[in-house]
């Protein structure tokens, strides 16, 4: 994985309030996320986050039940929806983005300056389409966090459209991964009432402190037409865990 973000004095939440990359800067790079990033500043504020400084990934399931959300545009819509967020939190203007299936299949930035069909295109040239692995994503992404020397948290928001191949691993790492300052927001596409995603609310509900040292990670089903759910909305859901998340991680000093 390239090395993007980069390691910054003061740590998380030194922002006054204030959008890490600022309303000019958007507007003369990504004119086009400009309204994403307006309506996630208003869910971040609502969660009392404004200000937060945070390093913002983004892992794609590329299984071979995914491509129709791939070919009718909705992964690429996500992953603006993610640049939006992002641009409030992280000042590098640059998602990493993990594409995964049996393994890893590819791994890309998604920054201002070029994001649009990025995702399309990028899915179109890693070929095969695999099995789900969790847990390879997952370790790739906390690699690429513990070499790139960030001092704010972690927030990795997870897309799939099923439960793992291993289950074990995958539940495994992430109660490994609670004593770090990761947080995983999985979002599920899909039918919110299929058994493929009991899993995911197993890893959202894991109990706390007999699994894991605090609770890193949360759950929300976008439903079979993702993109019909308003942006608003899909920014509420993303951040409803994240913030008592910090507040734990910080009172076990896991997040300064």
């Amino acid at each position: 994985m390239a090395i993007d973000y980069v390691k910054r004095p003061g740590g998380s939440g030194g922002g006054g309030g204030t959008p890490a990359v600022s309303p000019e800067r958007l507007r003369a790079t990504a004119p086009g996320l400009v309204d994403l990033y307006k309506k996630a500043r208003i869910s971040l504020h609502k969660s009392g986050l404004a200000g937060l400084r945070a390093a913002v990934y983004l892992v794609l399931d590329r299984s071979g039940s995914m491509r129709p959300f791939y070919r009718d545009g909705t992964v690429q819509h996500l992953a603006e929806q993610v640049l939006g967020l992002s641009a409030n939190l992280d000042d590098d203007g640059t998602v990493p983005v993990v594409f995964f299936s049996t393994g890893v299949d590819g791994v890309a930035e998604l920054t201002l300056g070029d994001h649009t069909d990025r995702v399309g295109r990028l899915h179109d040239s890693y070929g095969h389409m695999g099995r789900t692995n969790y847990h390879i994503a997952m370790q790739a992404v906390l690699d690429h966090y513990a070499a790139s020397g960030a001092t704010d948290p972690a927030f990795v928001i997870f897309q799939t459209d099923g439960g793992p191949t291993s289950r074990a691993a995958a539940e495994r790492l992430l109660c490994e991964s609670a004593r770090l300052p990761v947080f995983w927001q999985f979002v599920g596409f899909g039918d919110p009432g299929a058994k493929e995603f009991a899993f995911l609310r197993r890893l959202d509900e894991l109990p706390v402190p007999a699994k894991r040292v605090v609770d890193n990670a949360g759950f929300t089903a976008a439903g079979a037409d993702p993109r019909a759910v308003p942006d608003s909305v899909l920014y509420d859901r993303l951040l409803a865990e994240f913030p008592e998340w910090l507040v734990a991680a910080r009172a076990a000093g896991i997040v300064r």
